[in-house]
């Protein structure tokens, strides 16, 4: 498996394959062909279908701006991966070089049709019943485990990473107003927190706490700000909803949430490396679903349990977002993806405490490599009317000027 620093990247919301990832491919075609008069991109299945709410073609034009760009939405031709876009360079009207990309989620695309390279891999074990084995023999906790594997840079790299995570919620906190778009919904983390802070009821405080914050970090996605994949744009808002409130109303150490956000990365790596995390290829419980669980670890992790209960937490909270579709109203990354955003993160702090006592008692029959294929699996079997198409569910359900 690659270094979990490419499950979290810092860029522009509100989607990190069909925004961040976009940016990313036109980046490389300016860095290829620096000469270039005129660009020309096509997209091809959710990115056609889901591109204008998600900001793909503000993304590309802003990127390969003052260079001028057609942007074509093509609506019919079949690709094998959902997100598939192609870009064309011109000078002077002639070819300069076209290139195929896919955004497989989280940031990251792939250049025509290659494999990820052998060569940028880090880990040694590509499950989680591999690294169990060898932290086992070892006597290691999986912190140490990824410690063991990881560069020096990591480390600064995850200073970045909590510092964005922490300056985004901020953000969204201190924001009011309505978000962009036609759907013209107003920002309530602010409001939220707002309510959070004169509830005497402590689990109830607690819990408006921990929604505002996954609410502010979601409409900071929702309006283009910047965010962390953790592990998509999508679903940006647990994490850091959790983040923030262990170290500003916990008080727990920075470096113990590092450390437990290095043990979340671990598992969105897993996750990526053997099923998905784009909800175009298997709907949401790839990218909350997989929150979810990255947020059940780090729970765990923060609060030094053992490496069972930790695998526990993370398998309890995707399992139980099995099937969950992705059918974004309008297009955009807000309904129902901030509300769901909110959901997972208490969900999280649930499937971790569950875990705590469950591992004590009995041993668990399903496995979270079990769980992740199982994902993989049921998102093969998702209908793409479910898996960020626009095209059904929520999407076709919930009014908007376009559907009445």
């Amino acid at each position: 498996m690659q270094s979990i620093q490419n499950i979290y990247k810092i860029g522009p919301g509100p989607s990190s394959s069909h925004t961040f990832g976009p940016m990313r491919a036109s980046q490389d075609m300016l860095e290829h062909y620096p000469d270039a008069d005129e660009f020309k991109v096509t997209l091809f299945g959710s990115l056609a279908l889901t591109g204008k709410g998600h900001l793909t073609d503000k993304i590309i034009e802003k990127t390969f701006f003052p260079t001028h760009c057609t942007i074509t939405f093509d609506l019919k031709t079949q690709c094998e991966h959902p997100n598939t876009m192609t870009i064309e360079a011109f000078k002077e009207h002639d070819t300069l070089g076209k290139h195929i990309y896919i955004s497989i989620g989280g940031g990251k695309i792939l250049k025509d049709q290659e494999q990820e390279s052998e060569e940028t891999h880090v880990y040694p074990h590509n499950s989680m019943d591999d690294i169990q084995g060898y932290c086992k023999q070892h006597h290691l906790r999986l912190d140490k485990y990824i410690d063991q594997f990881e560069d020096e840079s990591l480390n600064s790299y995850m200073d970045k990473i909590f510092d964005a995570m922490i300056e985004c919620v901020d953000k969204g906190l201190n924001t009011i107003g309505k978000l962009p778009g036609s759907l013209e919904i107003d920002r309530v983390a602010s409001a939220l927190y707002q309510s959070a802070n004169s509830c005497d009821d402590l689990i109830e405080r607690k819990s408006l706490l921990l929604s505002s914050y996954a609410y502010a970090a979601s409409e900071q996605n929702a309006s283009g700000g910047m965010v962390v994949t953790a592990p998509t744009m999508g679903s940006c808002g647990v994490l850091p909803s959790l983040l923030y409130h262990f170290y500003k109303d916990e008080n727990y150490p920075k470096d113990t949430l590092i450390q437990g956000l290095k043990v979340a990365g671990l598992i969105g790596n897993l996750i990526q490396h053997n099923a998905t995390i784009s909800g175009a290829k298997a709907g949401c419980q790839a990218e909350v679903g997989a929150a979810c669980s990255m947020g059940a670890a780090f729970v765990s992790s923060c609060n030094f349990e053992n490496n069972a209960q930790i695998e526990c937490a993370a398998e309890i909270g995707l399992e139980h977002h099995l099937g969950l579709t992705c059918d974004p109203v309008g297009g955009y990354v807000m309904i129902p993806c901030i509300e769901r955003n909110a959901v997972a993160s208490l969900r999280s702090l649930d499937a971790a405490r569950l875990a705590k006592y469950l591992r004590n008692v009995k041993k668990n029959r399903v496995s979270f490599d079990m769980v992740v294929k199982t994902m993989n699996l049921t998102g093969s079997k998702l209908p793409l009317e479910l898996k960020e198409s626009a095209l059904g569910g929520l999407a076709v359900v919930v009014p908007t000027k376009k559907n009445g």
